[in-house]
C-alpha cells in the first residue's frame, strides 16, 4: 500500500513526504507546481496535475488504483486570504472542487483514509485567547470558508461510505527541518522580516497598543517539523485498531509569542539590527490567538517539541541557503 500526498512539493507537504520516505513508506506526489518547484520531487514518484481540472477525478482514480493507495494526505489548496477575498469563486473552484475530485476518486479506488490540511482560519476572530476545537466556527474570508467546507465534505463522506479522516487545524507555521525544505514564500512574519532586513529595511510591527504584555499581537507558532510529525501521528492513529473519537485537531504549541518577541528573536539569531519600525494597527488582527491543544495531546498523544528559537534559527539557515 502507499500514501498519496496532494501538494507534496509544497512547504509543509515536502516535510511530510520526507518523513514518510524516511520510515520506508511508498509515496506518490500530486502537485500542480503553482507555488512549488520540481527540484523538491526530483527522483520521486510524482504526477503533475491540477486537482480541480476537468479530468482530475478520473486521473486520480487511475493513480490511486495503480499505486495501491490506501491513504491521502491533502495539502493542495490556494491559501492567500487577500486573494481569496478578491477571487472567491476561483477559491471555491480550486479548494472545494479539488477536494471533491479527490474524495470521489478515493471512493472509486477504495482509498479510505484522509488527513486534511485545515486551518485556524475556520475560527475567524473568536473572542477567546485560547481557541478550542468545539467553539463555533465563523470564518471571515473565503479561504477559511473553503477549509471549513472541506471538513463538512469529509464528514459527509464518512457517513456515506466510511471515510476515516482527520482535519488538522494549523496555527502559524514556521521553520524548516533542513535548509532545502525552507518556506519559499514571503507571506508570513519570519520570512517577511528576513526579506526586509536583507534589503536594508526595518521590520514592520503593526500595532503596539493591543491588550497584551508588550502591546503587540500574540500568536501560536508551530515548527513545520512538529507539524509534519503531527500528520504522521494522525495517519497512524486512523490506520490503527482504535481510531480517535474526534475528527478535528488544533496543531500548535498552546503558548504564544508576540510580534515583538519574534522580531527580537530574529535579531538575536541573525546578529542583524532588527529594531522595528512601528506602524498603525491593521484591520482585522485579533490581539491574541493561541491554540487549545488538550485534544491532540489526549487523543493522539502528540505535543510540539520545538520552540521559537528553533523555528527562527532553522528558517534563517534555510533563507541563507536559498538567497
Amino acid at each position: 500500500m502507499s500514501t498519496l500526498v496532494a501538494g507534496g512539493a509544497g512547504y509543509i507537504g515536502a516535510h511530510v513526504v520526507s518523513l514518510l520516505r524516511k520510515r520506508g513508506e511508498q509515496v506518490v506526489i500530486v502537485d500542480d507546481f503553482s507555488t512549488s518547484t520540481r527540484d523538491r520531487v526530483e527522483g520521486l514518484d510524482y504526477v503533475e496535475m491540477d486537482l480541480a481540472g476537468s479530468n482530475a477525478e478520473d486521473r486520480l482514480t487511475e493513480i490511486m488504483t495503480e499505486r495501491k493507495v490506501d491513504a491521502v494526505i491533502h495539502f493542495a489548496a490556494r491559501k492567500q486570504v487577500g486573494e481569496s477575498v478578491e477571487k472567491p469563486a476561483w477559491y471555491y473552484q480550486q479548494n472545494v472542487g479539488g477536494l471533491a475530485n479527490t474524495l470521489a476518486a478515493m471512493e472509486r479506488a477504495g482509498a479510505s483514509t484522509m488527513i486534511f490540511s485545515s486551518s485556524a482560519a475556520v475560527y475567524g476572530m473568536p473572542d477567546v485567547a485560547s481557541v478550542p476545537e468545539d467553539i463555533q466556527c465563523r470564518p471571515i474570508n473565503p479561504y477559511g470558508e473553503t477549509k471549513l467546507i472541506g471538513e463538512w465534505m469529509m464528514a459527509d463522506c464518512e457517513r456515506a461510505w466510511g471515510l476515516a479522516w482527520a482535519g488538522l487545524r494549523y496555527f502559524n507555521v514556521a521553520g524548516a527541518a533542513s535548509p532545502e525544505l525552507g518556506d519559499p514564500a514571503i507571506l508570513n512574519l519570519i520570512p517577511m522580516v528576513f526579506d526586509r532586513l536583507e534589503h536594508g529595511k526595518k521590520p514592520l510591527i503593526f500595532g503596539t497598543d493591543y491588550p497584551t504584555a508588550d502591546g503587540t499581537c500574540v500568536r501560536d507558532y508551530i515548527h513545520v517539523a512538529d507539524l509534519a510529525d503531527a500528520h504522521l501521528t494522525a495517519l497512524d492513529a486512523l490506520r490503527g485498531e482504535q481510531a480517535p473519537t474526534s475528527r478535528v485537531f488544533n496543531v500548535g504549541t498552546g503558548a504564544g509569542s508576540s510580534v515583538r518577541e519574534v522580531v527580537d528573536m530574529i535579531g538575536e539569531v541573525t546578529g542583524l539590527d532588527a529594531t522595528p519600525e512601528l506602524a498603525e494597527r491593521r484591520a482585522g488582527d485579533p490581539p491574541k490567538l493561541i491554540a487549545e491543544v488538550t485534544r491532540i495531546q489526549r487523543e493522539l498523544g502528540w505535543r510540539a517539541s520545538r520552540d521559537l528559537r528553533d523555528m527562527v534559527s532553522s528558517a534563517w539557515e534555510a533563507w541563507r541557503a536559498a538567497h
